[in-house]
């Protein structure tokens, strides 16, 4: 099986890069490359830096093929998968920079969300918690992950209406720290790589712990509580038996 993420080591900085060949499908595969990637520089990097290789997208979010094969097990195992990557981000020890040049989809803009520095760049692309569009409710991992950077009414908008943001609009909501034109993203990601060496790293990690614990600790609880198998199967029951509108 082809790798879907690649890894560069340059000058302290990791570069992890997302490509499926398509729109970079956040399957449970995927997400274990995108661990696998991360453990490398948690050993080997100061600083490390995520980012789609596709125009166009960043991540077209969970596989939704899995979902609708009704298999439980693989679509617990996905999005397991997911939040604990999303978790272990938070919570990582060196700087992250995400960069959203495309679409990101809702794993793809947890990803995003759990990034120290979320780089954007300008275009007609969006970003969100889209999940009550398509008829499932936000995990409530992702929710506490978005508390935790979004502000109250674009967190509101985006969870329980699932509105989907464009660049301009998700800085104002705190999705995104910096937006600039796309052909700028490489000088502003150079930028941002120079300031993130001036840090005193250790302190980073410490602060970032310090900051992060209370949003972790509920993500941790929500993943214990909402993904295992026999609470992901009464939530599937619970969706199936509503009586949908005409």
């Amino acid at each position: 099986m082809p790798k879907t993420v690649t890894y560069e080591l340059n000058d302290g900085v990791a570069r992890i890069g997302l490509d499926d060949g398509k729109v970079n499908v956040m399957s449970a595969a995927m997400l274990g490359e995108i661990g696998a990637a991360f453990d490398r520089a948690e050993e080997e990097a100061e600083i490390v830096v995520l980012r789609s290789a596709r125009p166009g997208i960043f991540s077209a979010g969970f596989d939704l093929k899995v979902f609708a094969s009704g298999e439980a097990a693989k679509s617990l195992e996905m999005v397991r998968a997911g939040a604990e990557l999303a978790l272990r981000l938070m919570a990582f020890p060196h700087p992250t920079i995400g960069v959203m040049e495309g679409h990101a989809y809702p794993m793809g803009t947890f990803l995003l969300l759990a990034c120290d520095v979320r780089l954007g760049a300008q275009g007609p692309h969006r970003m969100g918690l889209n999940e009550v569009a398509i008829g499932i409710a936000p995990p409530s991992f992702a929710i506490e992950l978005a508390r935790s950077r979004l502000h109250p009414a674009w967190l509101s908008r985006t969870a329980t209406l699932g509105e989907m943001y464009e660049p301009d609009d998700a800085l104002t909501a705190g999705f995104l720290d910096r937006v600039v034109a796309p052909e700028a993203v490489d000088d502003a990601l150079g930028e941002i790589v120079a300031a993130l060496r001036a840090i005193h790293k250790p302190s980073h990690a410490t602060a970032k712990k310090r900051l992060r614990q209370g949003a972790m600790d509920a993500m941790r609880a929500a993943i214990d509580r909402e993904l295992t198998m026999a609470a992901y199967e009464a939530s599937n029951r619970a969706r199936s038996a509503v009586a949908m509108p005409a």
